[in-house]
């Protein structure tokens, strides 16, 4: 019984000592990095060993291995440090059987070529960071945006739903959406925005502008928000950071709504009597163009059975088609994917979207009861 204590005790601590180890190393710090290379050096250096004793068992292709790992972990330092001894340790155990010549030499150019290769690729990481942490801190950016832009659970009788798209299928969109509650559950508030470019280029500006957005959104009233916003990318100093977006107050008890667009497409409003998407007549100048860009809000009310669409021009604009025939084919578009129900209606528009250049985002918000 004590041996087995003694035996659960190690293994607690030996769990502890990895999680801690890796922690560090999420951590990127000098000693974190250290540690690694330290274990695949002392990797590198067993398996001269094996190859000085029986070089079939281990040939010097075979340290490859430790290279690829080296690309997973290390930063660009410790990983020429890594390659260095590889080389030189695989170039030994080449030696130590003959001249390089034949397989051997071949092996060794083969693994110059390698690292050189690596090496450049590493330079590359601009930032600074292994490649596999440096993807998992976009992988949490991208998470975080998409985080930020769930509509909260909305009181019985509303529903809301949304579908993006990037371009080219990348899992990076410059198209996002922030979405506040109060604490009362009455007031919702939503911003749908399409930041200037597309793809994996637009979205760090999307994050940075929707962590903006998040902070504003609730504490100002819309056209003050569009303002603040619209001071936030002017600030940026960029010819490239404007965008357009598209904000909806919505009163959850009587159905009433404002909308305030800043250049971007018009909303549609589902008319329940007419069986039809009618065009919203909010305007406004894109953001981030000029100092006091021209913002005018809609008002409505929506019905039992009524709903409200926003989308970005990924949806309706192409090379083909202006902007007007697109909302023409959404109006026809939208209305047969909500024939069945408003339940899954934004995926199903967006599904029949041509696939494009750029980003596509859909957000339905309904009211199915009273």
């Amino acid at each position: 019984m004590a041996a087995r204590l003694s035996g659960a005790g190690v293994a607690r601590r030996v769990h502890r000592f990895v999680g801690d180890r890796v922690s560090a190393w999420r951590t990127g710090s000098p000693q974190s990095q250290l540690f690694a290379l330290s274990l695949l050096l002392t990797g590198v250096t067993v398996s001269l060993v094996v190859s000085w004793a029986d070089y079939d068992r281990l040939p010097p292709p075979a340290y490859v291995v430790w290279l690829l790992v080296g690309m997973l972990l290390l930063r660009f330092v410790p990983l020429a440090v890594l390659c260095a001894w590889t080389l030189a340790c695989a170039t030994a155990a080449a030696l130590h059987q003959g001249p390089l010549t034949g397989a051997r030499g071949t092996a060794i150019a083969t693994m110059v070529l390698a690292i050189a290769i690596l090496l450049f690729q590493a330079s590359r990481q601009r930032s600074g960071l292994p490649g596999s942490l440096g993807e998992a801190m976009l992988a949490d950016l991208r998470d975080r945006l998409q985080a930020q832009g769930k509509v909260p659970p909305l009181p019985a009788g509303w529903t809301s739903q949304s579908a993006m798209l990037p371009a080219h299928g990348a899992g990076y969109a410059g198209d996002f959406l922030v979405a506040d509650l109060d604490d009362d559950g009455r007031h919702l508030e939503l911003i749908l925005v399409d930041v200037c470019g597309k793809g994996v280029a637009a979205a760090t500006q999307a994050l940075q502008f929707a962590g903006a957005l998040g902070g504003l959104i609730g504490a100002l009233p819309p056209i003050a928000l569009m303002e603040a916003a619209n001071g936030f990318l002017l600030r940026q100093f960029s010819d490239e950071s404007f965008a357009t977006a598209v904000h909806v107050h919505v009163d959850l008890v009587d159905g009433t709504y404002a909308i305030v667009s800043a250049g971007h497409p018009p909303a549609l409003r589902w008319c329940a009597r007419e069986r039809e998407w009618l065009v919203d007549n909010a305007r406004g100048t894109a953001l981030g163009i000029t100092g006091r860009p021209e913002l005018h809000a809609s008002t409505g009310r929506l019905d039992l059975g009524e709903a409200l669409l926003f989308y970005t021009d990924g949806v309706v604009e192409s090379r083909h088609a202006d902007l007007d025939d697109g909302i023409t084919w959404l109006q026809r578009t939208a209305r047969d994917a909500v024939a069945a129900g408003f339940d899954g209606a934004a995926r199903r528009i967006v599904r029949q979207v041509a696939r494009g250049d750029d980003d596509r985002a859909v957000l339905v918000l309904a009211r199915t009861s009273v």
